[in-house]
């Protein structure tokens, strides 16, 4: 069993060939995606995704921090409404991204501690974006941690301390197509973390794993992220898809 934690499988990338694609994830053994919000305008599709692929699809809930614009708090009270009156995984996926514009970031750190406080009072894990913001995401992780606040650090790309710093604050590490990129660093060092702080993850359409690097990428292609684990943690092919799956069943409770 392969669990991808973050997929965008309503995205409109996949719309020729939604059913196709998740299909061929299935046949390599990935059967269970978790599927991270963006903001108000995904979540018809988000619902529809659930609808036709229950026993497979579950869904968290949040504002990423891209969307973080003029309107951000209609969009929080949105995120809030469907919080309070359904049952979602995560809340998902929040936090910080400055590499596109800072002209939010007191908004985006406004947006981001709402949510985490969301999270502790459902007893939710969050999933964290964070693109060109370590220090701005651990200034908020520092005056919200507690035994309550756990979850993962999406898409990481940091440095072995900024790792070790995430996993301080009950994170575990999202690790995807970035670790088979010749200068995505992070294969450097995985081998120094624990194999029971690591996820799996996607993020299709974006960041396909090498040799897809540069198309559109899909959940099957999370067993070229898997083959690349085999060789950090000499481990085979099944331990590695045993160990991250009950490390997300751990996060996620199901």
């Amino acid at each position: 069993m392969i669990t991808d934690t973050h997929t965008h499988l309503y995205s409109e990338q996949f719309d020729e060939d939604r059913e196709a694609m998740i299909q061929r994830a299935k046949d390599v053994g990935v059967s269970r995606f978790f599927i991270p919000a963006i903001d108000s305008s995904y979540t018809e599709r988000m619902l529809a995704l659930e609808a036709k692929f229950s026993k497979d699809v579950f869904l968290m809930m949040g504002l990423h921090p891209t969307s973080v614009k003029e309107n951000y708090k209609e969009e929080l009270a949105l995120v809030k409404e469907w919080i309070d009156k359904r049952d979602f995984y995560a809340i998902g996926e929040i936090g910080i991204d400055l590499y596109w514009n800072k002209t939010f970031l007191k908004q985006q750190q406004e947006a981001f501690r709402t949510q985490i406080q969301w999270a502790k009072e459902k007893k939710l894990p969050i999933v964290i974006h964070c693109r060109d913001a370590f220090d701005e995401i651990f200034e908020v992780l520092e005056t919200e941690k507690s035994d309550d606040l756990f979850g993962i650090f999406h898409c990481f790309t940091g440095t072995l301390e900024q790792a070790k710093k995430a996993i301080s604050y009950n994170m575990k590490l999202g690790i995807g197509g970035v670790a088979t990129f010749k200068n995505g660093k992070i294969d450097k060092f995985l081998n120094e973390i624990d194999i029971k702080h690591i996820v799996l993850e996607t993020d299709a359409p974006y960041l396909a794993p090498t040799p897809y690097r540069g198309k559109r990428n899909e959940s099957s292609y999370i067993t070229n992220v898997i083959d690349k684990l085999v060789d950090i943690y000499s481990l085979s092919f099944e331990e590695i898809a045993d160990i991250t799956t009950q490390n997300s069943k751990d996060i996620f409770s199901v």
